[in-house]
């Protein structure tokens, strides 16, 4: 079975690194072009590129899909199957219809919930306890395609975006690995339509989302931070220092400061009041700096009761 592969980032490098270690016949990668990262700003190549450079895996970097060049280049080589994971280029119709089997996509949830762009990021702001991967036939729709298998993954109390994505990255291997095996073995596979109801939309993570709104609850401040972390990072102001942040669960604690306000500094953080409930500061990360315990922090700085974080600070 000729099989092609088409992702860019660590997700996707989990999954083609199973499907080779399976012993299928790659055919194809394609992956988003080389790009700059780094305070140098220097190339550097995607996940997925350096495991097709590896294992010699003929590979394709189009910046889109929709030009004819692509087309010409992607059509010369006949395919089975072809992968989907994280690539982050829209597939035309043409593409779709291009391998004989279609091509299958390992989505981050359990669908028809956080279609989109940033579904494990979501998944944890709106405190869901468990979420999924689904591997789905794609259609021309946002993630709307016929469901072919479905695993659940829960979520720790403390899971971050960035813990949750290596559980995630795992489940999507090992289960399209299973998927490609049944097509191997069957040539056809169980197709599932999606839920009627249920649908909820994973938006694509704007940087302002990640300034914290210190009159939020500490529950929704302390989900937003561990969603956000690794990236882009919650992130707020002390004084004139732009710092991003960790914290600990929420502490009850009905204050009377200020929101943003700090009511104590200890060796294990920072308490924070919150609109409801209060936040304890465990790491900070000065704009330009590295990550440090909330102790270090206030080494040289006035961070005490009284003193605040963020601009925009109100009465309780």
């Amino acid at each position: 079975m000729r099989v092609g592969f088409a992702g860019t980032p660590a997700f996707a490098a989990s999954a083609l690194a199973a499907i080779a270690a399976a012993g299928f016949d790659l055919r194809l990668v394609l992956t988003r072009p080389d790009r700059p990262q780094g305070r140098g700003l220097k190339l550097a190549a995607s996940k997925v590129k350096n495991i097709a450079l590896e294992r010699q895996i003929p590979l394709l970097q189009p910046a889109a899909l929709a030009t004819e060049r692509a087309r010409v280049a992607l059509f010369e080589q006949p395919l089975d199957v072809l992968v989907v994971a994280a690539y982050g280029l829209i597939l035309p119709p043409a593409v779709l219809a291009w391998p004989r089997h279609g091509c299958l996509n390992i989505h981050a949830s359990r669908l028809p919930r956080w279609r989109g762009a940033a579904p494990i990021e979501r998944a944890i702001e709106a405190g869901d306890d468990a979420t999924g991967i689904t591997i789905m036939q794609m259609d021309a729709g946002l993630d709307t395609g016929p469901m072919i298998d479905a695993v659940t993954v829960p979520i720790a109390a403390r899971e971050t975006a960035g813990t949750l994505h290596d559980k995630l990255a795992s489940a999507g291997a090992l289960a399209i690995v299973n998927v490609l095996r049944q097509l191997a073995r069957d040539e056809t596979l169980p197709l599932m339509p999606q839920p009627a109801t249920g649908a909820t939309y994973a938006c694509k993570i704007r940087r302002a989302e990640a300034e914290i709104d210190w009159r939020r609850s500490a529950m929704d401040i302390d989900r937003l931070v561990r969603a956000f972390d690794p990236a882009p990072g919650a992130r707020t102001s002390f004084g004139d220092l732009s710092v991003k942040i960790r914290a600990g669960p929420p502490v009850a604690r009905r204050a009377l400061a200020r929101t943003g306000a700090v009511l104590e500094v200890a060796a294990d953080g920072i308490l924070v009041a919150c609109g409801e409930d209060a936040l304890r500061i465990s790491e900070l990360q000065p704009a330009g700096g590295t990550w440090m315990p909330a102790h270090a922090f206030t080494i040289g700085r006035r961070v005490e009761a009284g003193t605040a974080f963020g601009t925009s600070v109100s009465s309780t």
